[in-house]
Formats: structure tokens, sequence, C-alpha cells
């Protein structure tokens, strides 16, 4: 049906945007779920070992600078056209940003408490498994919920190799009218917002609990030392 109309479109084609959201979820979060049996265990153990910054730095560089419809045209000719090549490419695009959180996250844990728990008698691996990981969780997580924000934004590219999803919507304005292409436009928006809110709450919720407590005290004696500035009172 077209019309001009986003929310009419929307409205009476309902099980059009759900299976076309659930193909698009389906990509995005498989691709993420690679990314991150790829890229964790290998940014954690760098971060561990305190090597491989270069690494992380570079390969980070050069997945955000490598421009997502590219790869997925190279990939045509590698993997052929539907859900695999799409995958690959974004599997690119959020690999980088979960390694170099990972990296970040274990190798800038305290020292000082490393060095403690080593003095206790804990071996390489218990410092690592109960230390450095439930420190920097934080941002390991925070590394997670930006490349998904960053894939379900891009998986709508997949339409142009048959991946599906939402893309199907907004680029064929021949079929649906500019009503559907603004509709799946704004219904990626609210995805993407959608998406962001819930992983933003599951990090709180990985986010051990003295460490919440310490940011919410960081924030309060920010808040305090601003309001004591001597521009403030002038």
């Amino acid at each position: 049906m077209q019309t001009s109309d986003p929310f009419s479109f929307f409205i009476h084609n309902l099980s059009l945007f759900a299976s076309k959201t659930a193909a698009h979820l389906e990509l995005s979060f498989v691709a993420i779920g690679v990314a991150i049996v790829l890229a964790i265990p290998l940014g954690v153990w760098l971060g561990h070992v305190h090597r491989g910054s270069f690494l992380a730095i570079t390969v980070s560089n050069i997945g955000r600078a490598l421009p997502s419809l590219a790869v997925i045209s190279i990939g045509i000719g590698i993997l052929g056209i539907g859900f695999l090549n799409v995958m690959v490419a974004l599997v690119i695009l959020a690999g980088p940003v979960i390694l170099t959180n990972a990296y970040v996250a274990v190798e800038g844990v305290d020292a000082d408490a490393v060095q403690a728990a080593r003095a206790m008698g804990m071996t390489p691996l218990q410092v690592l498994l109960r230390v450095e990981l439930p420190l920097g969780l934080p941002l390991i997580f925070a590394g997670v919920r930006t490349a998904t924000v960053y894939v379900v934004a891009t998986a709508t590219l997949a339409t142009f190799a048959g991946g599906g999803g939402l893309g199907d919507i907004i680029v064929n304005e021949p079929t649906y009218g500019t009503g559907g292409v603004i509709a799946g436009s704004l219904w990626i928006v609210v995805l993407i917002f959608a998406v962001d809110g819930l992983f933003g709450l599951v990090q709180r919720l990985v986010t051990p609990y003295p460490l919440r407590r310490l940011g919410r005290k960081a924030r309060t004696d920010a808040l305090i030392e601003a309001s004591w500035e001597p521009s403030s009172h002038s």
C-alpha cells in the first residue's frame, strides 16, 4: 500500500515491519555475536599482558575507515549475495570497536589492585578473572553497546546484497512510496534508540555496585567543585 503519510503506512503494514525488523535484528545480533567471540578474548589478552596497543589502535582505525558498502561490494565477489556477505561486513565494522574497548578496559585497571592480588598469591589467570575482568567489564560492555548501535544502523545496507532487513523498505520507493521510505527511516531511528537504551540498562546491571557508587560520587564531587569555582560567584 502506497501513501505519503508515514504513520498511516506503518499502521497498515505492521506485519511487513515485523518481518523486516526480525530479519534486521537477526542479522545485527549474529554479527555482534561473532564480533564478540573474535574481539573480546584478543583484546582482553592484549590488555592483560600490556602489549599490542599499536595493534588495537591500528585495527580500530582501519575498521572505522573502511566504508561498509565498499566491504559488502567486495564481498559479493568472494561470498556472493546474501546473509553471510553482509554479516562479515558488519563484523568488520563492530570488531575493532569491541577490540579496542576490551584492550583499554583490562590494560587500564588500577595497577595497585593488580599488585595487591598478586601479593595475595593469585595466579595470572586468577588476577585476570577475579580482578581485571570485573573492573574492566563496564568499559568492555560499553564497546559492545557502541558497536551494536553501529551495526543496527548500518545493517540497512544489507538490502544491496540480498541480506534483507528494513533497508528493503527504505530503498524501495517505487513499491512503498515516499511514506514507506520515511516510515522505514523513522522506525530505524526508534529501533536504534531502543537497542541503545536496552544495552545501557544491561551495562548498568553488569557494572559492580562499588563502581556504580564510585561513579555517582565522582559526579557529585565534580558538581560540588564546579559550584565553588570563583567564576560562578563573581
